[in-house]
């Protein structure tokens, strides 16, 4: 990164380390760069988790095979595909355009084709993994896959450096409202034969973002956002979160108009055939709230909708599933949720959860994410860095298990965070916490 300054030191003072390029240090595109991209998704944002890589199965309007390949395609925690674009060296002037291309055809992803291929890049990792289980992995990071979120991915750029062409234009398409970053790498010569690499953000400049790029994109995506109702967060989650629906609430599908009139009289007749088809129960439940009366089984909204819309009229398509089932007063559950919050993420009710756990009790930061509605991998980022959250030390991993490397904010307490908690009286056995502490998450919206 230019004005980056790498040295090491010892004993006889600091020597600057030699910067080499990744092919200098023998390191390669595809073996090392996407490897490490893949063990490190946090080089592509700190929310991020890998889908799929190498990912080539695009298909044309026409039905044609596209060759492209696009390197990583990533989720964030918001729901938004991240599309990841690699370069070794130095980026080739078209390399936005190319990146611009990939977010196009990613944008096209439903839940449904998100699971299978993220089913498949895992398999072909070693983890024989089902569609099912793999939009479990997806819905456990982003809570719900909303077809608006996933219709407006972000782009990454990796590269060794950037020609001054691509910083300009991305600066640009920034302001017209595409969210799109760069990253650089760069590997430096130290200690005679060993390499570090660094990987640093060029652009937009991380101190800078809230001051510059912000308002820029306030400009331009002010009409998009209240078009496609960007939210604080998804519909299910702030349903539960808020209690807005009662358990047992009954619910009845009204189909909308994302379908044309001759696929809507289709499912029409279909209920018609057997009413419980139509019909389903509410629970507050963030993973699969909807009791549907056909099968007696546990769904999220948008899946009734996705089996109703194959079985009843053949079509595959993406809906905002919320939107079809409404509450005894005619609300659909999308007006019951109301308006998201855009912005910044709200973390007062997680400071206002944390302060109601009790002395001697401990909890986990999936049980806090279930009722703040975030997943757990960054609500515990926030809980490790904030300096407002009270009683840290009462919230470690869904194991039982204590946090490797808990700091306090009071640098003068040595405590491990096991060692806390067993002052306040929670037994540990072979490092694993009483269950019988714990508190979970009906029990901590009861205390709040």
């Amino acid at each position: 990164m230019s004005g980056e300054r790498v040295y090491t030191v010892d004993a006889a003072g600091a020597t600057p380390a030699t910067p080499i390029s990744l092919a200098e240090a023998g390191l390669r595109e595809r073996d090392d760069l996407q490897e490490w991209v893949l063990a490190h998704p946090e080089i592509l944002g700190e929310d991020v988790m890998v889908v799929a890589f190498e990912f080539d199965r695009w298909r044309s309007a026409s039905g044609d095979r596209e060759r492209d390949r696009l390197d990583v395609l990533g989720l964030g925690t918001d729901g938004r595909l991240v599309v990841a674009e690699l370069k070794r060296d130095r980026a080739p002037e078209t390399v936005e355009m190319q990146s611009i291309k990939y977010a196009a055809l990613a944008s096209r992803f439903d839940e449904e084709t998100l699971a299978e291929h993220h089913a498949a890049f895992l398999t072909r990792r070693g983890a024989p993994t089902d569609a099912d289980a793999a939009l479990d992995l997806l819905l456990a990071h982003a809570t719900e896959l909303d077809v608006d979120a996933l219709a407006r991915p972000r782009i990454v750029i990796v590269a060794g450096s950037f020609p001054p062409v691509v910083t300009a234009s991305v600066v640009w398409l920034t302001s017209m409202g595409l969210d799109i970053t760069l990253q650089t790498v760069q590997a430096y010569r130290v200690f005679g034969d060993r390499t570090v690499v660094t990987v640093s953000q060029l652009y937009p400049l991380p101190e800078v973002d809230e001051l510059l790029v912000t308002p820029l994109r306030e400009q331009t995506d002010g009409a998009g956002r209240k078009r496609t109702k960007s939210r604080e967060a998804s519909t299910v989650v702030r349903l539960v979160r808020d209690g807005s629906v009662a358990d047992g609430t009954a619910l009845v599908l009204d189909p909308t108009t994302e379908v044309s009139p001759e696929v809507r009289d289709l499912i029409v007749e279909w209920i018609a055939e057997n009413p419980s088809r139509g019909q389903a129960t509410w629970t507050n439940s963030t993973r699969a709230p909807l009791i549907w009366a056909a099968d007696g089984l546990a769904y999220r909204p948008t899946a009734i909708v996705s089996r109703i819309l194959l079985e009843a009229a053949g079509a595959t398509r993406s809906t905002r599933g919320p939107s079809w089932w409404r509450l005894p007063d005619g609300r659909s559950l999308t007006d019951a949720a109301g308006p998201g919050g855009g912005g910044a993420f709200d973390w007062q009710p997680l400071h206002d959860l944390m302060a109601s756990i009790p002395t001697g009790r401990w909890t986990t930061y999936g049980d806090l994410a279930e009722l703040v509605g975030t997943a757990a991998q960054p609500l515990g980022q926030h809980i490790m860095k904030c300096s407002r959250c009270p009683n840290a030390h009462r919230v470690i991993g869904g194991d039982g298990r204590a946090r490797d490397g808990f700091t306090w904010s009071d640098p003068e307490d040595g405590r491990s965070q096991q060692q806390a908690l067993e002052d306040e009286g929670v037994e540990f056995r072979n490092g694993v916490a009483s269950d019988i502490l714990r508190i979970r998450a009906p029990e901590l919206r009861a205390l709040l």
